[in-house]
């Protein structure tokens, strides 16, 4: 692909419009020396569109483990063997102390999340909302929630409690799905997605890359979330877990993994691109340099079974490049 096309592309995002999937599967083309200027018009994209915030956010492994669902990146599964602490749902106490702990961090939103399936008639929910309610009068985090498949009542429940956004990920696109993942369907997810939005509730939904789809199940997946019109784009690098049925996948190469979001960021130029979780054993010393392809949201802390590079170390990060962290204090 020449420079020229590059910037022609660059350019007609800039202009308002939008990428046809052609355009955008031109864009996987690009060799190796090209992704630097992919990943510099894609920061132009986030600036102009997006400005110089970077949204932060903490996550708390609230209930782990013992999943019924078989998805085979998952080291939570039941269905695996990886050697993970698994635990019921947290007290209200200690999630509350989790959401302080963010807060101090400096992360501007806090999500509980919850192994399992959904909370169809399940006991825990009105746990979670009580510790929702709380979270939102003791702290200046927002609170956020990634439960799984819900329906229109739980959603409505999770709104009067004071939830503005709900995490729910598509994982990979619908042609990929089959094999990651065959005890719940694609279209479950993308359901429970529409039925957030439906609720008045803001939606975090991304996936994984890495897990063997091709490019083209990328740009498959970017343009399900546009068409979904998700408000943030978590995109998460596989950790290839031992005991799980990915285990032996192959580390994508960073200058793809900065390709894929630099692609993504012209997809979706107005949405929060965020850093999520893996990028730390994918990328090391190089994650930084993804904050410099478009990315203007990040997971900090540490993720559901791994541990992350620091808060502190994510924050400064952002800072030395002349990006704008919110903190609870811009909630």
């Amino acid at each position: 692909m020449s420079i020229h096309t590059i910037n022609a592309l660059g350019a007609k995002v800039l202009s308002g419009d939008t990428l046809s999937f052609s355009e955008a599967m031109a864009l996987t083309r690009v060799d190796g020396a090209e992704v630097p200027l992919l990943m510099a018009i894609a920061n132009k994209v986030r600036a102009e569109f997006c400005g110089d915030a970077v949204d932060t956010c903490e996550i708390v492994n609230a209930r782990a483990g013992n999943c019924s669902e078989d998805c085979r990146f998952c080291a939570q599964s039941a269905h695996h063997r990886a050697a993970v602490s698994t635990h019921p749902l947290l007290d209200e106490a200690a999630l509350l102390a989790a959401a302080k702990t963010a807060e101090h961090d400096g992360a501007r939103r806090f999500s509980i999340v919850t192994a399992g399936a959904g909370m169809q008639g399940d006991d825990d929910f009105p746990r979670v909302l009580a510790a929702v309610k709380r979270i939102g009068r003791e702290t200046g985090v927002i609170p956020c929630c990634s439960l799984g498949v819900l329906d229109e009542e739980h959603f409505a429940a999770l709104k009067a409690a004071g939830i503005t956004r709900y995490h729910h990920n598509l994982e990979t696109a619908e042609s990929h799905y089959p094999a990651i993942c065959t005890t719940h369907s694609w279209r479950e997810r993308v359901e429970t997605v529409r039925r957030a939005k439906a609720a008045g509730l803001e939606v975090c939904s991304g996936g994984i890359i890495g897990m063997g789809e091709s490019w083209r199940q990328r740009v498959e997946l970017a343009f399900t979330l546009r068409e979904l019109d998700v408000d943030s784009v978590p995109v998460n690098i596989l950790n290839p877990v031992p005991g799980t049925a990915l285990e032996g996948q192959p580390p994508l190469p960073p200058l793809e993994i900065f390709q894929t979001l630099a692609i993504f960021r012209l997809l979706l130029p107005t949405k929060s691109i965020r850093y999520a979780g893996g990028r730390e054993k994918a990328l090391g010393d190089l994650v930084p340099l993804g904050l410099l392809a478009g990315v203007n949201g990040m997971l900090i802390g540490n993720y559901l079974t791994t541990a992350g590079r620091g808060a502190d170390r994510d924050i400064a990060a952002a800072r030395g490049l002349g990006l704008r962290p919110l903190s609870s204090r811009d909630a």
